[in-house]
Protein backbone atom coordinates (compact mmCIF):
# COMPACT_ATOMS: atom_id res chain seq x y z
CA UNK A 1 0.00 0.00 0.00
CA UNK A 2 1.48 3.27 -0.87
CA UNK A 3 1.42 6.39 1.80
CA UNK A 4 1.10 9.57 1.55
CA UNK A 5 4.04 11.83 2.42
CA UNK A 6 1.92 12.40 5.73
CA UNK A 7 0.84 8.96 6.73
CA UNK A 8 5.16 8.21 6.28
CA UNK A 9 6.45 11.12 8.35
CA UNK A 10 4.16 9.92 11.69
CA UNK A 11 5.17 6.56 11.19
CA UNK A 12 8.91 7.86 11.08
CA UNK A 13 8.51 10.57 13.75
CA UNK A 14 6.57 8.07 16.15
CA UNK A 15 7.97 4.55 15.20
CA UNK A 16 9.30 4.37 18.90
CA UNK A 17 6.51 5.46 20.66
CA UNK A 18 3.73 3.82 18.76
CA UNK A 19 6.04 0.30 19.12
CA UNK A 20 6.43 1.26 22.66
CA UNK A 21 2.86 1.15 23.57
CA UNK A 22 1.47 -1.53 21.26
CA UNK A 23 4.16 -3.88 22.26
CA UNK A 24 2.78 -2.73 26.04
CA UNK A 25 -0.76 -3.34 24.90
CA UNK A 26 -0.28 -6.82 23.20
CA UNK A 27 1.67 -8.58 26.58
CA UNK A 28 -1.27 -7.23 28.42
CA UNK A 29 -3.30 -9.04 25.86
CA UNK A 30 -1.53 -12.29 26.44
CA UNK A 31 -1.06 -12.12 29.90
CA UNK A 32 -4.51 -11.70 30.63
CA UNK A 33 -5.34 -14.26 27.68
CA UNK A 34 -7.47 -12.28 26.10
CA UNK A 35 -10.40 -11.39 28.55
CA UNK A 36 -9.69 -7.58 27.97
CA UNK A 37 -10.68 -8.07 24.43
CA UNK A 38 -14.78 -8.04 25.24
CA UNK A 39 -14.37 -5.03 27.51
CA UNK A 40 -12.18 -2.61 25.12
CA UNK A 41 -15.00 -4.09 22.49
CA UNK A 42 -17.62 -2.67 24.78
CA UNK A 43 -15.82 0.54 25.70
CA UNK A 44 -15.43 1.25 21.57
CA UNK A 45 -18.80 0.58 21.21
CA UNK A 46 -20.13 3.12 23.31
CA UNK A 47 -17.93 5.69 22.09
CA UNK A 48 -19.24 5.10 18.56
CA UNK A 49 -19.60 7.96 15.93
CA UNK A 50 -20.05 10.02 19.35
CA UNK A 51 -23.36 8.70 19.55
CA UNK A 52 -23.44 8.92 23.42
CA UNK A 53 -22.01 12.16 23.51
CA UNK A 54 -24.75 13.68 20.90
CA UNK A 55 -27.36 11.68 23.43
CA UNK A 56 -26.15 12.89 26.37
CA UNK A 57 -26.06 16.47 24.86
CA UNK A 58 -29.71 16.55 23.74
CA UNK A 59 -30.40 15.21 26.88
CA UNK A 60 -28.86 18.13 28.89
CA UNK A 61 -30.23 20.67 26.22
CA UNK A 62 -33.74 19.71 28.14
CA UNK A 63 -33.61 22.13 30.84
CA UNK A 64 -32.22 25.45 31.65
CA UNK A 65 -30.17 24.67 34.41
CA UNK A 66 -28.11 22.06 32.27
CA UNK A 67 -28.87 24.01 28.67
CA UNK A 68 -25.43 25.68 27.87
CA UNK A 69 -23.58 22.45 29.13
CA UNK A 70 -25.56 20.60 26.54
CA UNK A 71 -25.17 22.96 23.97
CA UNK A 72 -21.61 23.00 24.44
CA UNK A 73 -20.95 19.36 24.30
CA UNK A 74 -22.64 19.20 21.28
CA UNK A 75 -21.03 21.93 19.66
CA UNK A 76 -17.42 20.30 20.76
CA UNK A 77 -18.36 16.76 19.65
CA UNK A 78 -19.15 18.33 15.97
CA UNK A 79 -16.17 20.52 16.22
CA UNK A 80 -14.43 17.51 16.85
CA UNK A 81 -15.67 15.26 14.05
CA UNK A 82 -15.70 18.10 11.52
CA UNK A 83 -11.68 18.30 12.42
CA UNK A 84 -11.04 14.43 12.54
CA UNK A 85 -13.27 12.65 10.41
CA UNK A 86 -13.88 15.28 7.23
CA UNK A 87 -10.60 16.82 7.04
CA UNK A 88 -7.77 14.92 8.51
CA UNK A 89 -8.66 11.57 8.37
CA UNK A 90 -8.69 11.30 4.30
CA UNK A 91 -6.04 14.46 4.49
CA UNK A 92 -3.66 12.20 5.94
CA UNK A 93 -4.88 9.02 5.02
CA UNK A 94 -2.53 6.83 7.44
CA UNK A 95 -3.53 3.34 6.94
CA UNK A 96 -4.32 1.81 10.40
CA UNK A 97 -1.91 -0.51 12.13
CA UNK A 98 -2.57 -4.28 11.47
CA UNK A 99 -3.19 -3.47 7.65
CA UNK A 100 0.58 -2.21 6.74
CA UNK A 101 2.58 -3.40 9.98
CA UNK A 102 2.91 -7.43 10.36
CA UNK A 103 3.86 -7.31 13.64
CA UNK A 104 0.75 -5.47 14.47
CA UNK A 105 -0.86 -7.50 12.09
CA UNK A 106 0.30 -9.86 14.48
CA UNK A 107 -0.91 -8.95 17.42
CA UNK A 108 -4.23 -8.22 16.08
CA UNK A 109 -4.96 -11.43 14.86
CA UNK A 110 -4.21 -12.53 18.93
CA UNK A 111 -7.29 -10.51 19.45
CA UNK A 112 -9.53 -12.12 17.12
CA UNK A 113 -8.90 -9.54 14.20
CA UNK A 114 -11.89 -7.15 15.38
CA UNK A 115 -13.09 -5.39 12.20
CA UNK A 116 -12.45 -1.83 11.48
CA UNK A 117 -12.45 0.64 8.43
CA UNK A 118 -10.95 3.98 7.23
CA UNK A 119 -8.13 6.03 7.65
CA UNK A 120 -6.38 5.82 11.20
CA UNK A 121 -5.42 9.00 12.10
CA UNK A 122 -6.89 10.78 14.25
CA UNK A 123 -9.12 8.67 16.17
CA UNK A 124 -12.55 9.28 16.19
CA UNK A 125 -13.59 7.76 19.25
CA UNK A 126 -10.88 9.32 21.38
CA UNK A 127 -11.79 13.04 19.70
CA UNK A 128 -15.77 12.40 20.99
CA UNK A 129 -14.48 11.33 24.59
CA UNK A 130 -12.09 14.52 24.89
CA UNK A 131 -14.69 16.65 23.65
CA UNK A 132 -17.51 15.61 25.09
CA UNK A 133 -15.39 15.15 28.52
CA UNK A 134 -13.77 18.37 28.56
CA UNK A 135 -16.49 20.63 27.71
CA UNK A 136 -18.25 18.77 30.86
CA UNK A 137 -15.33 20.06 32.67
CA UNK A 138 -15.86 23.44 31.63
CA UNK A 139 -19.58 24.41 31.54
CA UNK A 140 -19.84 21.94 34.65
CA UNK A 141 -16.94 22.73 37.44
CA UNK A 142 -13.20 20.57 37.93
CA UNK A 143 -15.66 17.66 39.65
CA UNK A 144 -15.91 16.28 36.14
CA UNK A 145 -11.77 16.39 35.76
CA UNK A 146 -11.47 13.08 37.34
CA UNK A 147 -13.98 10.83 35.47
CA UNK A 148 -12.85 13.22 32.13
CA UNK A 149 -9.28 11.35 32.10
CA UNK A 150 -10.57 7.94 33.67
CA UNK A 151 -12.93 7.59 30.34
CA UNK A 152 -10.15 9.29 27.74
CA UNK A 153 -7.72 7.21 28.96
CA UNK A 154 -9.96 4.18 28.44
CA UNK A 155 -11.09 4.58 25.20
CA UNK A 156 -7.64 5.45 24.42
CA UNK A 157 -6.54 2.23 25.95
CA UNK A 158 -9.24 0.05 23.83
CA UNK A 159 -8.24 1.50 20.38
CA UNK A 160 -4.87 0.71 21.29
CA UNK A 161 -5.26 -2.59 22.72
CA UNK A 162 -7.72 -3.66 19.59
CA UNK A 163 -4.96 -2.44 17.59
CA UNK A 164 -7.55 0.12 15.52
CA UNK A 165 -5.51 3.19 16.02
CA UNK A 166 -1.36 4.26 16.52
CA UNK A 167 -0.79 5.48 20.34
CA UNK A 168 -0.05 9.02 17.99
CA UNK A 169 -3.01 8.82 16.72
CA UNK A 170 -5.19 8.76 20.14
CA UNK A 171 -2.30 10.96 21.51
CA UNK A 172 -3.41 13.40 18.43
CA UNK A 173 -7.00 12.61 18.88
CA UNK A 174 -7.34 13.82 22.52
CA UNK A 175 -5.28 17.27 21.86
CA UNK A 176 -8.12 17.90 19.07
CA UNK A 177 -11.10 17.09 21.30
CA UNK A 178 -9.58 18.84 24.42
CA UNK A 179 -9.20 22.03 21.55
CA UNK A 180 -12.82 21.56 20.27
CA UNK A 181 -14.03 21.60 23.50
CA UNK A 182 -12.42 25.03 24.32
CA UNK A 183 -13.81 26.67 20.81
CA UNK A 184 -17.08 25.30 21.80
CA UNK A 185 -17.45 26.28 25.16
CA UNK A 186 -16.28 30.09 23.62
CA UNK A 187 -18.82 30.17 21.55
CA UNK A 188 -21.25 28.75 23.71
CA UNK A 189 -20.41 31.46 26.37
CA UNK A 190 -20.90 34.34 23.33
CA UNK A 191 -24.20 32.82 22.07
CA UNK A 192 -26.02 32.68 25.93
CA UNK A 193 -24.47 36.59 26.67
CA UNK A 194 -26.39 37.42 23.54
CA UNK A 195 -29.44 35.30 24.34
CA UNK A 196 -29.24 36.69 27.84
CA UNK A 197 -29.02 40.44 26.76
CA UNK A 198 -31.68 40.42 24.67
CA UNK A 199 -34.00 37.55 26.79
CA UNK A 200 -37.30 39.72 26.28
CA UNK A 201 -37.41 38.50 23.11
CA UNK A 202 -39.85 35.73 22.69
CA UNK A 203 -37.26 33.23 20.95
CA UNK A 204 -34.59 33.87 23.55
CA UNK A 205 -36.74 33.87 26.68
CA UNK A 206 -38.28 30.38 25.03
CA UNK A 207 -34.16 29.03 24.31
CA UNK A 208 -33.30 30.33 27.92
CA UNK A 209 -35.99 29.12 30.17
CA UNK A 210 -37.88 26.16 28.45
CA UNK A 211 -37.98 23.49 30.50
CA UNK A 212 -39.78 20.14 29.64
CA UNK A 213 -40.87 19.37 33.29
CA UNK A 214 -43.03 22.08 32.87
CA UNK A 215 -44.02 20.70 29.74
CA UNK A 216 -45.16 17.42 31.49
CA UNK A 217 -46.77 19.01 34.14
CA UNK A 218 -48.81 21.03 32.44
CA UNK A 219 -49.90 18.01 29.97
CA UNK A 220 -50.67 16.02 33.77
CA UNK A 221 -52.45 18.80 34.96
CA UNK A 222 -54.73 18.92 31.54
CA UNK A 223 -55.34 15.09 31.75
CA UNK A 224 -56.85 16.23 35.03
Amino acid sequence: MELTAAALSLNSIFAGYDQAILSLMHRLAVSMGGLLTPLCKLITLLGEKGLLFFAAAVALMLFPRTRKAGVCMFGAVCCGALITNIILKDAIARPRPFMTEPLYREFWTYIGSPSEDGYSFPSGHVTAAAAGMVSLCLSRGRKWVLPSIVWVLLMAISRNYLMAHYPSDVLAAAIIGTASAFIAWGITQLIFRLLEEHDDAPFCAIVLDFDLRQLKHMTYKGKH
